[in-house]
């Protein structure tokens, strides 16, 4: 089960993902329990992403590990790349922005899931990403 608070025009919405099958997800938007059926099936990776609207600690996504000491951030949505605000050999906390990913008409921030250096930038600003793409790697 996955919990999520977004902000839209000003009306807050819990959005709660009970259970992803193929292309039926049963959902609850603020209490309210939905049956949604999606154009295609959902990968079974899991991530969460920062909203810039909120006012708790960001998500981060979720670290693939790339190899020993090191992790890749991956991108959770297909999207284009609109920021890179880190490069090769910055330093990085653990929920700090590194990036920002346009999805769905939506700007994402993503953010370290760790504190580390910098060893590569996968993407550059204005690429296209799909979702589970290498975005960089920190170690």
């Amino acid at each position: 089960m996955n919990s999520f608070k977004y902000t839209i025009n000003g009306n807050v919405y819990k959005v709660i993902i009970n259970r992803i099958e193929d292309t039926n997800a049963d959902v609850e938007v603020n209490g309210t329990p939905y049956k949604v059926e999606m154009n295609k099936p959902t990968k079974k990776q899991v991530v969460t992403i920062n909203r810039p609207v909120q006012t708790t600690p960001p998500p981060v996504a979720r670290p693939q590990q790339a190899n020993a000491g090191a992790s890749v951030l991956r991108s959770p949505l297909p999207g284009i790349i609109l920021e890179i605000s880190v490069k090769v050999g910055d330093t990085v906390k653990k929920g700090q922005k590194v990036m920002i990913l346009e999805a769905m008409k939506m700007e994402n921030v993503i953010n370290a899931d760790r504190d580390g250096l910098i060893k590569g930038v996968k993407v550059n600003k204005g690429d296209s990403v799909l979702e589970g793409a290498d975005l960089l790697i920190i170690e």
